[in-house]
């Protein structure tokens, strides 16, 4: 297999996880092409407020919305592929600055690849010295509990 292989294999490996990790957060209860959610069905299948939704588009995490010829919000599945990612980073922890800064990005387009790595990278680095926090918390725990079992 050459360089080039190897990197495509990658690449698509690294699609497909992200495709994976996306629908398994968030159900996409219609095929694309008829994907016309209302803001009460987005918040049903995301968990999400209709308040929270309508504060992600005002602070830019979320693209414009499309809107129906009444007015209201209409979401695709893309839309609920990209919240059930901005729910991971809710759950890492990441500022909401931060997720709006790189949700900037991704507007921008495919020459900020560079910008999106270094701001996930800075915050995966934040994220293991969470876990390693918690993991020493966990083993106070558990010798508590062990100590307390012995009682």
């Amino acid at each position: 297999m050459t360089v080039t292989d190897t990197a495509a294999v990658t690449e698509s490996a690294a699609v497909a996880k992200v495709d994976q990790c996306v629908s398994e957060t968030v159900p996409k209860p219609r095929p694309d092409g008829q994907d016309n959610y209302t803001i009460s069905e987005v918040s049903a299948i995301t968990g999400l407020s209709a308040y929270t939704l309508r504060w992600y588009e005002r602070i830019g995490l979320m693209s414009r919305v499309d809107r129906s010829a009444t007015g209201q919000r209409r979401y695709n599945s893309e839309d609920l592929g990209w919240l059930g990612f901005v729910g991971k980073l809710r759950l890492t922890g990441m500022p909401v600055a931060d997720m709006v800064r790189y949700a900037e990005l991704v507007r921008e387009g495919d020459h900020t690849f560079a910008g999106r790595q270094e701001l996930l990278v800075r915050h995966r680095e934040d994220v293991r010295q969470h876990i390693a926090d918690l993991q020493a918390t966990l083993a106070v725990l558990d010798f508590k509990i062990e100590l307390y079992g012995r009682g």
